[in-house]
């Protein structure tokens, strides 16, 4: 056969026989190329990664999903379904998990509250829905809100158009009822610094025909916060589903009243044309929310918090061995209820800052991040995966006794 030949004839012969002058065949080879050419992107772009001891903020990616709901997100990326069925039988799922009457998968908790603050404006009413957030034609058009609780998060629930009212009593509450007002908010992390309690404020809505919402999106652990507020009687409840829960960070729930998820489900995708249509969640983050809520709900919470604890001494005692350093374990009255390290020293005796220590933190290998004070360093562990404590307590400990005056 002529080489010309031979090339014509290898150009249109079946790649399924064996490799020439090998004896492999040529699936086993395509595999193995597969297998090599598995991308590491963090890498190739050069992403810096690291030891999250600071906590599950948004700018640090939250928290690391779980294997399971990896593989459910995996899983559900080869299937084409109705996204309203995904919400429909997810929400029953969580609905029932926690103790209320319907739920919804949203774009993260922010997502919650715009989403359940359009369903209490509009109700079923489609043209109001396509309205928002020009609230011109409604007569309700008013959100009740504590003066402790009205700081940045209420901007979720100026987007659908309302105007907050703030109040700090319960007396003031009753007065600044009107028809026009549309709801009540309450912001879970600043319920202890507001005058008006939970019970107190869901039973002046209950009096007042008024709905009420509760923004607890940081406030798991405890688990039984899943339910808690449900059980209490606020009419929407909004967490976030990327934190402790660690499900995609981009995710939320809206769980509350049937009436009043059917109503925020108007606003939000696939439906178009309207306040909530660049919420979208795609189906392998419902369906991811909801294999993490089960897994959360169904986690050994005390040997949990025992891990904590453990991880806590390992570092408390690593930093205490620096002359002149003092360390204080607390845990969050609210937001992010687990246990916590603040390390401070005198600086006549280690001679760095807060923030030298952050940035050599961050910049040693492995890089490590932690929050700062005026005066210290914060230190939270349970977004650590396990033996990162360790890690953690040594490098605090050098960076410290490197600057420690001898």
């Amino acid at each position: 056969m002529k080489r010309r030949d031979l090339i014509k004839y290898l150009s249109v012969a079946p790649i399924a026989g064996a490799a020439i002058g090998t004896g492999v065949p040529f699936q086993a080879l395509a595999g193995t190329a597969t297998a090599a050419a598995k991308r590491d992107v963090i890498k190739e772009l050069g992403l810096r990664t690291f030891i999250n001891a600071a906590g599950t903020y948004t700018t640090m990616t939250a928290s690391l999903m779980h294997d399971e709901v990896v593989d459910t997100i995996q899983s559900a990326s080869n299937h084409f379904v109705m996204i309203n069925e995904v919400q429909d039988k997810v929400g029953e799922k969580i609905a029932a998990m926690c103790h209320a009457e319907a739920a919804m998968v949203t774009a993260g908790c922010w997502s919650a509250l715009v989403l359940g603050t359009a369903g209490v404006l509009t109700r079923m009413d489609r043209k109001k829905v396509a309205l928002l957030p020009n609230l011109s034609s409604f007569e309700k058009t008013e959100v009740i809100v504590q003066k402790s609780h009205n700081v940045g998060y209420v901007h979720a629930l100026t987007n659908t158009g309302i105007v907050p009212v703030e109040v700090e009593t319960a007396e003031e509450m009753e007065r600044a009822i009107t028809s026009k007002t549309a709801m009540m908010w309450f912001l879970n992390s600043s319920g202890p610094m507001g005058k008006i309690k939970h019970e107190e404020f869901i039973a002046i809505g209950k009096k007042h025909n008024i709905p009420t919402m509760i923004d607890m999106a940081a406030d798991v652990p405890p688990v039984e916060n899943l339910w808690k507020y449900n059980d209490l009687g606020f009419d929407l409840v909004c967490v976030s589903g990327g934190k402790a829960i660690c499900g995609p960070q981009s995710a939320g729930i809206l769980m509350g009243k049937k009436d009043l998820i059917a109503a925020a489900r108007l606003s939000a995708p696939p439906n178009g044309g309207n306040l909530g249509r660049g919420m979208k969640v795609n189906k392998e983050e419902v369906l991811g929310m909801y294999v993490a809520l089960e897994k959360y709900i169904n986690t050994d919470h005390a040997a949990e918090w025992k891990m904590w604890e453990d991880r806590v001494a390992t570092i408390v005692n690593a930093a205490s061995k620096v002359n002149g350093v003092s360390t204080e374990v607390f845990v969050p009255p609210v937001a992010n209820h687990t246990p916590a390290i603040k390390i401070s020293w005198d600086q006549s005796k280690v001679k760095i800052t807060p923030r030298e220590l952050l940035k050599n933190l961050q910049n040693g290998s492995p890089s490590v991040e932690v929050m700062t004070g005026p005066d210290a360093i914060n230190i939270t562990v349970f977004m650590l995966k396990k033996g990162e404590d360790k890690i953690v307590a040594k490098r605090v400990q050098e960076e410290l006794a490197k600057a420690a005056v001898s």
